[in-house]
């Protein structure tokens, strides 16, 4: 049994992820010798906002991808980077957007450096993915990375347009959380079967598995953004119902009440950023009622999806570890 699928010592900020500690540390060391500019500042900000508190769950993933269908080529490690630079890229442009103040614990890039240094900074890192992946010597690739980042900023702009459109529906909000962020994770899952040459049907079972771990991914983000601590979650609970983005615990928890509770519920919603009263009558509102229940019971749903797409491949010590994988996505506290 390979040392990947070894028990190292536990990490109880992440329960589950310290049986992948040898593909993070090999991970992080391409980030750490990869990473490089002519430019001092690009390399500051850049070692800032990639290294520290990342899950890393983009990289790995492809990591598992590639050892799934056999591949265990030398460059398996390097291009895994080219998910987290994408990744880390579109949270630099993420929180300017948001004017976030928090980013894993620590002071956004945009707060210490300023919006444009964290908007050219996004820009050198999603060039350098691209720098990366083209050493893969695959269009196939390259292509399957340039649609998911086309789609990650079609997800931004549907974002943008139902910012504070309490109308905004669930077919809407998974629209905007599948093209967000499932899309990348998806896209990691299929560039391992692209990197492997394992044909068209495993890349569509994994290019499958991949969109339901997304999507079951974010669904406990929104999720953990009403009942999670800011200490433990990394940035401040409630803030994307104080920034009007519309995710699924307000849109049932809206669906739920009756019609005078319903107007309520609007007129606090639209005074939330000046009254702090309205604001946490909100979040108590969706924390009392069905809808957080109700999301995790659908992550769940996703992440069961998405193991069905794995029971083609045999049984082995990478899909045992990509199955537990999944299912720290809803386990996890942060």
């Amino acid at each position: 049994m390979g040392k990947e699928v070894q028990t190292l010592t536990m990490n109880a900020e992440i329960p589950n992820l310290a049986l992948f500690e040898d593909h993070f540390e090999k991970i992080n060391q391409e980030l750490n010798t990869v990473f490089d500019s002519r430019v001092p500042l690009v390399k500051e900000i850049g070692k800032y906002a990639l290294l520290g508190q990342g899950k890393r769950l983009r990289p790995l993933i492809f990591v598992l991808s590639c050892q799934l269908c056999g591949y265990r080529g030398e460059d398996l490690y390097p291009l895994s980077t080219v998910f987290e630079y994408i990744h880390t890229s579109s949270l630099l442009h993420d929180d300017v957007l948001d004017n976030a103040e928090i980013r894993r614990r620590k002071p956004s890039s945009n707060q210490i450096w300023g919006n444009q240094a964290a908007v050219l900074e996004g820009d050198f890192l999603f060039s350098k993915s691209l720098s990366i992946a083209v050493s893969a010597n695959s269009i196939p690739f390259i292509s399957k990375l340039t649609e998911a980042t086309m789609h990650m900023s079609e997800g931004q702009i549907l974002e943008l347009v139902h910012t504070d459109d309490l109308g905004t529906d669930r077919d809407n909000y998974l629209q905007i959380i599948t093209a967000k962020t499932a899309v990348l994770i998806s896209a990691a899952c299929g560039c391992g079967a692209v990197v492997s040459g394992s044909g068209a049907d495993v890349e569509a079972a994994l290019t499958r598995f991949g969109r339901s771990v997304g999507i079951a991914f974010q669904l406990m983000d929104d999720l953990l953004d009403y009942t999670s601590s800011e200490e433990v979650f990394g940035k401040p609970v409630g803030k994307d119902l104080l920034e009007g983005k519309i995710t699924l615990p307000l849109i049932y928890t809206l669906a739920e009440l009756e019609q005078g509770e319903k107007k309520k519920f609007v007129e606090l919603f639209e005074t939330r950023k000046t009254d702090k009263a309205a604001y946490q009558a909100l979040l108590d509102e969706v924390r009392r009622g069905g809808a957080l229940a109700r999301i995790r019971e659908e992550a769940q749903g996703y992440v069961d999806d998405a193991a069905m797409c794995l029971k083609h491949f045999p049984d082995s010590s990478v899909k045992a570890n990509l199955l537990t994988l999944i299912q720290y996505i809803i386990d996890r506290t942060h």
